[in-house]
């Protein structure tokens, strides 16, 4: 058995790995989407191929599944429970969304993208397999499917090459040989050689100048963005009395935030904790984020030990709990709610120099939460109030988005884009996503141009980057009228940021 990698190896070969193919890929658009969609499509690569190996994982395997993110994006923080759960229920590996694009990319232009998308998932499902020293049958018969699952839509779609050179099973650990002291080895994992297995330069914290100008970037929300840089002046002034030995009250930094979903509260969150890093009140400044489901158990005192690992983790940095009035809102005598409410409290007392909580929900039943409990009204006594995202904040986002991703909009689409914006805002109620919704919008016009675009022999770059009022009408639903007869809806795709 060759000796198993660590988490910090697994991420750098995924981490250099995915980003040289990203810098071959031509196409802006689909670096992004994918750059944004990689890590979840090869986190569930390595469930199924755990999953195939059958055997018990351990607590080891967390890291490991931590580990695979993409520099730039958040890295993810599944409990042992949690990828245990994940690991049993597996099912099928989907074929992504992005390698749809890469394919009518490749028919569009004869590119090879989505061929050496398959060689790359094979070494990434190599990888994952190897992360105990071994690489079993189970395991290498997984990748080998997937991949060749993929195959079969290139072949069916016409695109040149043919089957990647790589078999899975040529890397499959041997067992020991009849008289023979110990396992063989299989054959080396393909990797980088020994001069590129230098660790990777630890990138340089951001400055609190730089946290501030990325927190002034961030479209509305100028009551909040006042009220973060009134607490972060405090926090200042207060570190400097005490640097002077003078009495400082007082203070805490908990936080409740209230507001519809998509206002921007998540995004608040992580800023705040890099910036309380900055300035030196967290050791840290990572974010962990929570919902309910993620500190109560269904049986008794295992809440009590899955708030307690949150909180663990958390030590450092930021708790955020999302929709956190869900702790206590639920009755009955099974419901373990209150449990968590109060090992969460002890948490926040005992490592109150090194961990600040924030709660978050709409802003009535926060208002609820909060009084439940004297503990949590003592503790949280700082109110961020997060507005509704108007029209034209709306339309400054989708701007945004667009520009980000590269593609433009002329007059007419921007005019159209303004007034769908405007009536949303206008006809809002309680399912409204502010800048969710605004996303969803944004990817569904860029679904439908890609349709649109793939019926094209050789669009160039400015019909790549151009999304029409087409677009945007069939994204917004005002041209299901024309398309009834064709017997389909429109697609629904988009992701619901918070």
């Amino acid at each position: 058995m060759k000796t198993p990698l660590s988490p910090a190896e697994v991420h750098r070969q995924y981490n250099e790995t995915m980003t040289t193919f990203l810098k071959t890929i031509p196409d802006a658009r689909l670096r992004v989407q994918l750059s944004r969609e990689a890590d979840d499509f090869f986190r569930a690569c390595a469930l199924g191929a755990w999953h195939a190996d059958g055997g018990m994982l351990t607590p080891g395997y967390v890291e490991y599944y931590n580990a695979i993110y993409l520099r730039g994006n958040p890295a993810p923080s599944i409990l042992y429970w949690e990828l245990s759960t994940s690991v049993a229920g597996f099912v099928t590996l989907q074929s992504p969304d992005f390698f749809h694009r890469m394919r009518a990319l490749d028919k569009v232009s004869g590119s090879d993208i989505s061929r050496r998308f398959i060689d790359i998932f094979i070494l990434m499902g190599l990888l994952f397999a190897s992360v105990d020293g071994t690489v079993s049958e189970g395991e290498a018969a997984f990748v080998n499917q997937s991949a060749d699952a993929m195959t079969r839509l290139c072949d069916k779609d016409g695109l040149s090459g043919g089957k990647a050179p790589l078999d899975a099973k040529d890397f499959v650990t041997l067992k020991p040989a009849a008289g023979t002291a110990g396992p063989q080895d299989a054959a080396p994992l393909p990797g980088p050689g020994p001069e590129e297995k230098e660790e990777e330069a630890k990138e340089p914290e951001p400055t609190l100048e730089e946290l501030l100008a990325e927190l002034d970037e961030l479209c509305g929300l100028e009551k909040v963005k006042s009220d973060v840089k009134s607490l972060i002046n405090l926090v200042k002034v207060r570190k400097l009395r005490e640097e002077q030995g003078l009495p400082v009250p007082p203070l805490s930094l908990h936080l409740v935030f209230m507001g519809n979903p998509g206002t921007g509260k998540t995004t608040v969150a992580r800023l705040l904790a890099k910036i309380y890093h900055a300035i030196g009140v967290l050791s840290k400044g990572q974010l962990v984020e929570v919902d309910r489901s993620g500190l109560v158990a269904g049986f008794v005192g295992q809440t009590a030990l899955k708030t307690q690992e949150v909180i663990a983790k958390a030590i450092g940095g930021v708790l955020f709990i999302d929709e956190a009035y869900a702790l206590t809102s639920h009755t009955g005598q099974n419901d373990f709610g209150q449990e968590a409410v109060e090992v969460l409290l002890k948490g926040m007392e005992d490592h109150r120099k090194d961990l600040i909580v924030i709660v978050a929900g709409y802003t009535d039943l926060m208002t609820g939460f909060i009084h439940s409990n004297p503990g949590l009204e003592s503790r949280f006594n700082k109110y961020f109030y997060f507005e509704d995202y108007t029209g034209e904040e709306m339309l400054a986002i989708f701007q945004s988005v667009c520009k980000k991703n590269g593609y433009t909009l002329d007059e007419a689409a921007e005019t159209y884009a303004k007034e769908f914006l405007d009536e949303m805002y206008a006809c809002r109620d309680e399912n409204f996503g502010n800048a969710r919704d605004v996303r969803n919008f944004f990817e569904r016009s860029v679904a439908f141009q890609a349709d649109r675009l793939a019926t094209l022999e050789n669009p160039d770059k400015e019909a790549l980057m151009a999304l029409t009022v087409e677009d945007l009408k069939k994204s917004a639903g005002d041209g299901e009228e024309q398309e009834e007869g064709d017997g389909e809806a429109p697609a629904e795709e988009g992701r619901a940021d918070a």
